[in-house]
């Protein structure tokens, strides 16, 4: 092997030689400002990532608020419909839960639609539905029967989105799903 060859191969292989090498060249600074831009890079990448996050934050918040329109929406929409054309009453049932059955504390519970006639039809409409979504609809369709004493002939739950393991519940508590899935 010739002192080239040793020399080339010393400065690949030895990192600390290749900054001597460097440093006698003249480099050892140019390497130093590399090196702090190399940090600086990790550092940037943080606060992109931190960026990236704030900004699907936000992003999520407005899901949620077009989620409480739309839903607004589709009940006025749907009360429209079924009052106007089929005679049925559509309402909003609100109920102080005093007891904290249905959330673990006391709350307002509200049940989306009720449409009365000889049947009651009881509905959540949600922009999504998750597993806890549907376990939650179950747990206010109780307290609306030990309320007020009347057992719902059917239960629905209406969302663009669901989860796959909350249509899986759904079904177990005899709760129809309406989705576009």
């Amino acid at each position: 092997m010739s002192l080239k060859d040793e020399f080339l191969n010393l400065l690949e292989r030895d990192r600390e030689f290749r900054y001597a090498v460097a440093g006698y060249l003249g480099l050892d600074e140019i390497l130093k400002r590399l090196d702090r831009n190399e940090q600086r890079l990790i550092e940037l990448r943080e606060d992109m990532i931190e960026g990236f996050n704030l900004l699907r934050r936000h992003i999520d918040a407005l899901g949620a608020r077009w989620g409480i329109i739309s839903e607004q929406a589709f009940r006025e929409g749907l009360r429209g419909i079924v009052e106007k054309e089929l005679g049925l009453k559509v309402e909003k049932w609100v109920k102080l839960d005093v007891e904290g059955y249905v959330f673990g504390y006391p709350s307002m519970v509200d049940v989306d639609i009720a449409v009365h006639d000889e049947k009651l039809i009881l509905v959540e409409i949600k922009s999504h539905a998750s597993k806890s979504d549907v376990y939650v609809f179950k747990r206010k369709v109780e307290l609306y029967e030990k309320t007020e004493g009347r057992k719902p002939s059917r239960l629905l739950i209406i969302t663009p989105y669901i989860d796959e393991d909350a249509v899986e519940l759904a079904g177990k508590f005899q709760i129809e799903v309406y989705t576009k899935v």
